[in-house]
């Protein structure tokens, strides 16, 4: 309009509110759509895992075999299993695996968060300080079985759907017998298997059977939606696992695990 001037600053200033507007509603606009996909993602997973509960496949290959853990739950509802290649002897792997802190791990922390905050459970008290063996003595799991330096097998029994959940260790042939109605028997291994002489395989297996209806039941509701956080766990020991053995490797061995021209670029 006549007589109305700008200062040359305010228009600039104008405009930059503007662009800053339009980035916060692209911003907004992008985690929504990043939020519905994995809202949609967690659905599609929980009815899948809903409609897989207790198909276990087919035999597993014969490297994934475990005659140890076959002893204590040869048929079962649910299985995983996950390994990793490591550069270490499997005795190193054994001891990084089972020396492991999962505490240390701010994704594990989270979820075991995250699961106080859905079953609304009373905060889990302080964790012990020590390794996952350790830890998981302390909340109630025991030990099956052990190949010193190369398998451990734990196991409880437990109804994990209530909110605060308590885990029962037995001796290994009072596990073996437990058929308790409303309870789920599990049973889970850390193993290193050698590759050679400097190499190994880690792997860990979790198994589960339910001793009745009922549980199988309630267990296979919770199944399907903690699934996802339970297999996060279970993956997130593979790194750890495998930075740990292999660094422990080079310190036992100077010059372990490099090629030969790293060898030489060394001594140039």
């Amino acid at each position: 309009m006549p007589g109305i001037r700008r200062r040359p600053g305010t228009l600039v200033a104008s405009n930059q509110g503007m662009k800053t507007k339009s980035i916060f509603r692209a911003t907004g606009r992008c985690f929504a759509a990043g939020a519905g996909l994995a809202a949609a993602s967690y659905a599609a997973y929980v009815g899948l895992a809903w409609v897989r509960y207790g198909e276990v496949g087919s035999a597993p290959h014969p490297e994934d075999e475990d005659r140890e853990l076959d002893r204590f739950m040869p048929s079962y509802e649910i299985v995983e299993r996950h390994r990793i290649r490591v550069r270490a002897p499997a005795s190193l792997t054994f001891a990084a695996a089972t020396d492991l802190n999962l505490q240390q791990s701010p994704l594990v922390r989270g979820i075991f968060r995250g699961r106080e905050w859905i079953m609304r459970s009373d905060p889990a008290p302080q964790p012990v300080a020590g390794s996952v063996i350790e830890q998981m003595r302390a909340i109630g799991w025991g030990m099956l079985a052990e190949v010193p330096g190369r398998e451990i097998v734990m196991g409880a029994v437990t109804q994990p759907w209530v909110a605060n959940v308590v885990f029962r260790p037995l001796a290994p042939d009072e596990f073996v017998a437990f058929h308790d109605p409303d309870y789920v028997k599990i049973a889970w291994t850390l193993r290193a298997d050698p590759v050679g002489h400097d190499e190994s395989v880690f792997r860990t297996e979790t198994r589960a059977i339910a001793t009745d209806p009922s549980a199988r039941a309630k267990f296979r509701r919770y199944w399907s939606f903690v699934s996802p956080g339970i297999i996060v766990v279970r993956w997130a020991l593979l790194g750890p696992v495998k930075a740990d053995a292999e660094r422990r490797a080079r310190d036992a061995t100077p010059g372990f695990g490099r090629s030969d021209s790293e060898e030489e670029r060394r001594y140039d």
